[in-house]
């Protein structure tokens, strides 16, 4: 059996932390999704019921937890 070996490496304090900010095309995208569900929900709430929880369940997570690669 092979020993692992790691290097660690000390951090380096003199460099500035990037300031993180909100990719716009995300934020729009999100909008894009309510207003999916918001015109799903006014045609018709009954029979859209299982898009409107995808949908929702999209916006809440950002990745759907209802993916499968074995479904």
């Amino acid at each position: 059996m092979a020993k692992v070996f790691t290097i660690t490496v000390p951090p380096d304090l003199s460099r500035k932390k990037r300031e993180r900010t909100a990719d716009p095309r995300y934020v729009d995208g999100q909008k894009m999704l309510v207003e999916a569900m918001r015109y799903l929900a006014q045609a018709d709430p009954v029979a859209n019921r299982g898009a409107i929880e995808l949908l929702s369940e999209h916006v809440r997570t950002r990745f759907r937890m209802t993916d499968s690669p074995l479904s």
